[in-house]
């Protein structure tokens, strides 16, 4: 490990070293200024060190899965007092759900059939069971998870980690998003916004394995490297000459010179991080060989090669928009995910990963527990689940409830911002203090708002 970082220096020498070293970016000073801390310098000692973030777009319904809630089988078909709030769309009443639930692990952690590869993993699971949001609508709340408000044109969280905390790695980027197809819609999801552009995700559609069709212009076929090493440097020189003449800051060009340098690298560290097919055979089959399959095992060997923070979309689209056919398309769905999950969370731990790699899953909302067109669930940003495994997340345990029916977040409730503001923590930032001064005031992921709930915390 490097001595000069953060798990090296003492809380006080980071301080002190920071606070005397970066100017406007430095740490808060002792008057209680809040500014952004530099780039590689956490403002505690990290859990995490590194995040996976499994996302489940379109909004998963809880009680499915991690939930349990024997009231909508009670009441089906009724809607009692509880079970009315205000849905998007028209609804009836309540819809049962037809998984059974067990007890599982040390904790007796308790999930539903539909998952029985990942129950394996019950205690290292930290189910957040009343996490709610603010819209309804796919787009603000996709924003909302992603980048910590329903306005456009601000950084994505992972974007925020990069910034705060550099990358582990010289040869990848320290952001990745896998997700298949083509989602030029979802772009903004994974923007660096006005934080360098060095912070954006790097979207890989991992729909091919191959990794000269995953990333295009892997290779150059008409010139070496050693002649595209002397064209880099010309070019760098050049740039530099252009930035001194125009008063050495133009944060645009910065981002070019980065990235021309981090493609040319990339070149050979992404032949063997993003070849699924070095991977021995019992190692594949365990995670199986779909889309999300090989984004998992993609992630795993990301984040063991320095990538600081990876996201691996379920689908293209909202797949998990069940808005007909709930009953008949969850168990799919669940299947899908179920074991490749199971398979990556082992992966880390027999590789000694998992205790500072923070895994997260969840949609940007969840579902309904009444239904719509008969066996559908409607959108329901008012209660919904997630889990954290790994990274200093306390497993084997469920945190906070929903009301009777799953429909609203009742107990220990936590927001969007405070889930971002548990990530940040894990990671060893302060979110009140990951800040960035743009059009007159300061940035963070939380905005204004955020608490971190220690019950949760390893």
């Amino acid at each position: 490990m490097n001595p000069d970082s953060p798990a090296f220096l003492s809380r006080r020498t980071a301080i002190s070293r920071l606070a005397g070293g970066f100017g406007s970016l430095g740490l808060a000073s002792a008057m209680g200024s809040q500014t952004s801390l530099p780039p590689g310098m956490a403002h505690a000692f990290p859990k995490a060190k590194r995040v996976i973030h499994l996302f489940m777009n379109g909004g998963p319904f809880g009680p499915d899965f991690f939930d349990p809630k024997p009231s909508l089988t009670k009441y089906a078909g009724q809607r009692p007092a509880g079970a009315d709030l205000r849905t998007e769309r028209p609804t009836g009443g309540l819809m049962a759900v037809p998984y059974a639930y067990a007890r599982h692990g040390r904790s007796g952690l308790e999930i539903s059939n539909l998952l029985p590869h990942l129950a394996r993993h019950a205690d290292d699971l930290c189910v957040l069971r009343s996490v709610y949001t603010d819209n309804p609508n796919h787009g603000p709340a996709l924003l909302l998870m992603n980048n910590g408000t329903m306005t456009p044109r601000v950084p994505s969280m992972g974007s925020w980690c990069s910034y705060g905390l550099g990358s582990e790695s010289d040869d990848l980027p320290s952001y990745v998003v896998l997700c298949p197809g083509k989602p030029v819609r979802f772009s903004i999801l994974w923007t660096s916004a006005f934080l360098p552009s060095k912070h954006q995700g790097v979207y890989i559609n991992h729909s091919n394995t191959d990794p000269k069709s995953l990333i295009p212009w892997l290779h150059n076929a008409r010139i070496d490297p050693p002649e595209q090493r002397r064209q880099l440097d010309l070019m760098s020189a050049l740039n530099r000459e252009h930035l001194t003449a125009r008063g050495g800051v133009d944060l645009a060009l910065e981002g070019r010179i980065e990235a021309m340098e981090s493609a040319y690298r990339m070149q050979f560290a992404a032949t063997d991080a993003f070849d699924i097919s070095r991977e021995p055979e019992p190692v594949r089959e365990s995670y199986g060989k779909g889309h999300f399959s090989n984004g998992c095992l993609l992630a795993r060997r990301l984040v063991e090669r320095g990538v600081r923070f990876v996201q691996v979309y379920y689908g293209n689209g909202q797949p998990w928009d069940t808005h007909s056919k709930h009953d008949e398309t969850t168990p799919k769905l669940a299947a899908d995910i179920d074991r490749p999950i199971a398979a990556l969370l082992g992966d880390l731990k027999q590789r000694g990963l998992l205790d500072d790699t923070l895994v997260v899953w969840g949609g940007e909302f969840g579902r309904t527990p009444v239904s719509e067109n008969g066996n559908g669930r409607d959108h329901n940003p008012h209660g919904f689940c997630m889990f954290l495994a790994g990274g200093g997340a306390k497993g084997g345990m469920a945190y906070g409830a929903t009301d009777e029916f799953g429909f609203r977040a009742a107990e220990q409730r936590l927001h969007v911002h405070d889930v971002h503001a548990t990530l940040l923590h894990l990671l060893g930032i302060d979110h009140e203090r990951l800040t960035y001064r743009y059009a007159g005031r300061d940035y963070r992921l939380t905005d204004v708002y955020g608490k971190v709930p220690r019950e949760i915390l390893a």
